[in-house]
């Protein structure tokens, strides 16, 4: 197994370790990364299928033992009981969760923070987390969704190293990366080092989206990134950490526990759903572009079994396809309710490699009423990080167009990402 060992503060050189069939070490250049606090565990790339941090035992149990753990969690923390394959199971027998798994191994976890939608995964988006027990292991569950988004002190004062593994899906706007960016700044104020267990990002293969300026900031979007970044979340904390995000340029000690035989292009089929409304992997790989539709009065399926894979609402013209949102798990309270919403139904569009606005602006075009298209609270800014894609789209601005304003932010942010990739 091939281990890459040290970023610590002040360290510029990283070595590479490769296999025992090799029989000599590489150095490797890393010049440009010299203010990522960081150790970096990465392993071989010889294996066939990938496997996650969380599956990487060895590397991190050894880090745990003997100390007070809390664990950043949801649904999708899972130890596979074999390596991950390129396909999907909610097979419970499968997998067993991190937190199981941890204290199956005699260490000695104190809490559980859980983020948006729970440790669980059930609550809607938007809905208020709440402090309780996990019925499975008595442990204390800490909301970070709702007042609470960052640990306070008083909740870390007990613990000695925090674990965070949480599957992403790529999005400036999908919360994990705000409650990680929380997570380490607190846990930086404590000195109690962050361990991530990193996981794939099933949008990574593209980077695209205008870039979040400063003043829309909220939790749906911290940072000055483009909508999909196409970063894990282990090179997304370095980033935070190298571009001192966190207040008062504090760093936090971290150590990520990358995966094996893991590349930007790897295809990913997502084994359990990472929220309510991400059902598969089209519905992950339209979230990005119809994402939007939450900031207007256009329906993305919430309340139906086709979560952001089909769109429509009462004022767009009749067409072939229409629905009607209803409750259920994961949507309590749809937009739309109850109403017949006219639309597209994309279940068979190809995989997207970029942003699609096409869906967006053929719903502007359309719609009845354009003065109510865009919903009055300023949501669709915070969505898109900026006013002008609104004012593009209103002035009936092509793809094209739009899409060449973004190219200077997007070209800066590339060069910044690069210096924080742990894959190809």
């Amino acid at each position: 197994m091939s281990v890459q060992l040290m970023w610590c503060k002040n360290t510029v050189l990283l070595f590479l370790f490769l296999g025992i069939s090799c029989g000599k070490a590489n150095k490797v250049d890393v010049t440009s990364r010299t203010n990522v606090t960081a150790e970096v565990i990465e392993p071989a790339k010889n294996n066939k299928n990938i496997v996650i941090g969380a599956n990487q035992t060895d590397a991190y149990l050894k880090l745990l033992k003997g100390k007070r753990i809390g664990v950043v969690a949801n649904q999708t923390s899972v130890v596979f009981k074999n390596e991950v394959k390129l396909s999907q199971t909610e097979n419970n027998n499968d997998y067993t969760h991190l937190v199981d798994s941890l204290i199956s191994h005699k260490i000695d976890v104190k809490k559980v923070f859980a983020p948006e939608h729970g440790f669980r995964g059930k609550a809607d988006a938007g809905e208020v987390v709440k402090d309780g027990l996990d019925t499975k292991t008595g442990l204390p569950i800490i909301s970070l969704y709702g007042k609470n988004k960052k640990p306070s002190a008083a909740q870390l004062k007990d613990l000695d190293v925090v674990v965070f593994d949480i599957q992403d899906v790529g999005a400036r706007f999908y919360t994990y990366i705000s409650s990680l960016h929380y997570v380490m700044e607190a846990c930086a104020e404590a000195n109690i080092p962050v361990i991530i267990l990193d996981r794939p990002n099933p949008n990574g293969h593209y980077v695209d989206g205008p870039i979040l300026e400063n003043e829309h900031k909220s939790f749906i979007g911290m940072h000055p990134i483009p909508v999909v970044h196409g970063m894990t979340i282990g090179e997304y904390a370095q980033m935070i950490n190298g571009e001192n995000w966190l207040t008062n340029a504090i760093k936090c000690e971290l150590t990520v526990i990358t995966m094996k035989n893991y590349s930007h292009d790897t295809a990913y089929n997502l084994p359990i759903k990472p929220s309510p409304n991400l059902p598969n992997d089209i519905a992950i790989n339209l979230y990005p572009s119809l994402c939007f539709f939450e900031g207007t009065n256009v329906s993305a399926g919430r309340g139906t079994e086709l979560q952001f894979q089909i769109y429509g609402s009462p004022f767009l013209p009749k067409s072939d396809f229409s629905f009607t949102p209803k409750p259920n798990f994961g949507s309590k309270y749809p937009k739309h309710e109850n109403k017949a919403c006219n639309g597209y139904n994309l279940t068979k569009a190809p995989k997207l490699n970029g942003l699609d606005l096409s869906y967006l602006i053929n719903a502007y075009n359309t719609t009845s009423d354009k003065s109510k298209f865009f919903v009055s609270n300023g949501f669709f800014t915070k969505l898109a990080g900026t006013k002008q894609l609104q004012k593009q789209i209103e002035a009936g601005e092509t793809i094209e167009t739009i899409k060449a304003t973004w190219k200077d932010g997007l070209d800066s942010f590339n060069v910044m990402r690069a210096k924080y990739l742990l894959y190809n």
